[in-house]
């Protein structure tokens, strides 16, 4: 039970410097990215900023797993904050938990199931696809025979692919894009089965709501 509280305590103080540090790397990775001029001084300070926030996500699992008492049960109960630390390029979703974070602290009035949803896929996607966009870009701009060429492409093949719409007409060649392409497919199906189930229950309700508020028929 106390190892309970402290671990609870320290992930609701640790939420708002871990989301800062999380679109931190984000930042400094899209900056090594897109660098139009590799190999300058800013690129050295990027990668520094990088490795100090993946250093601090290291912290942060080392004191949960600590606090836990699980031992190595931790790693295969918490298997996707596992895969967040070897992949920290996810690790800006986080972000999707601030507002929980603040409804609880604060007492706010929670949105309801399919609302909360909807706006965290939304959420989710957007920066699914803006993180998917610089990982292909990076992999592709100076592959030969690449269809990736400017960021922009990047952008509309990461648009394309997460809707599961798939042109077609920009493709990874690389084995590194083709495995963000494997991913960002899985996690498209994903957000689009969240989005439309949550946006069907919705409806559901509303025209169940409003039989209810119809008046009997005479007969």
């Amino acid at each position: 039970m106390d190892h309970d509280r402290t671990k609870t305590r320290w992930e609701h103080r640790a939420e708002m410097p871990l989301t800062v540090a999380s679109l931190t790397f984000l930042g400094s990775y899209a900056a090594l990215v897109l660098a139009p001029r590799p190999g300058t001084t800013w690129d050295d300070i990027w990668l520094v900023l990088l490795l100090a926030c993946w250093a601090l996500f290291v912290v942060d699992y080392a004191v949960r797993w600590r606090l836990s008492g699980q031992g190595t049960t931790f790693v295969r109960t918490h298997w996707l904050d596992t895969l967040v630390l070897l992949l920290p390029l996810l690790r800006p979703l986080r972000i999707v938990r601030i507002y929980e974070a603040m409804e609880h602290r604060r007492g706010m009035p929670r949105l309801p199931l399919y609302a909360r949803a909807i706006a965290y896929s939304g959420i989710s996607t957007l920066l699914m696809g803006f993180t998917g966009a610089l990982a292909v870009y990076q992999q592709e701009k100076g592959a030969p025979a690449s269809h990736i060429r400017t960021f922009g492409d990047a952008v509309w093949w990461a648009c394309s692919t997460l809707s599961t719409v798939g042109y077609g007409d920009v493709v990874p060649v690389t084995a590194g894009g083709r495995v963000i392409a494997t991913a960002m497919m899985a996690g498209g199906l994903a957000l689009l089965g969240a989005v439309t189930g949550s946006f069907s229950s919705w409806l559901l309700q509303v025209f169940s709501r409003e039989e209810d508020d119809e008046p009997p028929r005479r007969r």
